[in-house]
């Protein structure tokens, strides 16, 4: 059996394999990391789809109809806890929640408007509202009277209405 001397040419071509890579080991190095990167989009899609991206609240504006089908005095809109009061061609709107607990209070027509003194100013209140949770009783201004609500109207929430396309929003 011969024995054969690798010769200067082939020792540096097999030197030369192990420091350059091929265009082929590049390109399947190259494929395999595009395919990881896609996985991983799609695994970051896959567990972001679980978590909503939705707020659980009431719109903040949202419209309440024509001024000709308000009722002159009062009108209550159950599904949004709002009283919408008419004084001619003027409108305002109360939030029904209770500063106390957040109960939807409930409007008391006064026989007689009363005669009340506020931070020392004398003041007619022709209705108030009335909690039927725990009692609370508020004048017409949002201040507390009576009951377990503390807070006077600085929490109530008088709400600013504006003329859009002939109706009104809140």
């Amino acid at each position: 059996m011969k024995i054969f001397k690798k010769t200067n040419s082939q020792v540096q071509s097999e030197n030369h394999h192990l420091t350059h890579e091929t265009r082929r080991s590049f390109l399947q190095k190259l494929g395999f990391g595009s395919m990881l990167a896609g996985f991983a989009g799609f695994s970051w899609q896959s567990f972001r789809s679980l978590i909503p991206n939705v707020l659980y609240e009431p719109p903040q504006k949202f419209k309440i109809g024509l001024p000709t089908n308000l009722a002159e005095s009062m009108t209550f809109l159950e599904d949004k806890r709002l009283y919408i009061f008419k004084e001619g061609k003027s409108f305002y709107a109360i939030s029904a929640a209770c500063t106390h607990l957040g109960c939807t209070v409930k409007y008391a027509k006064l026989n007689q408007p009363k005669q009340v003194e506020i931070d020392g100013e004398k003041r007619n209140m022709p209705f108030e509202f009335h909690c039927p949770c725990h009692g609370s009783k508020f004048y017409a201004d949002g201040t507390n009277y009576a009951g377990p609500a503390r807070c006077n109207g600085t929490n109530w929430k008088f709400l600013r209405m504006t003329a859009v396309g002939g109706g009104y929003e809140k």
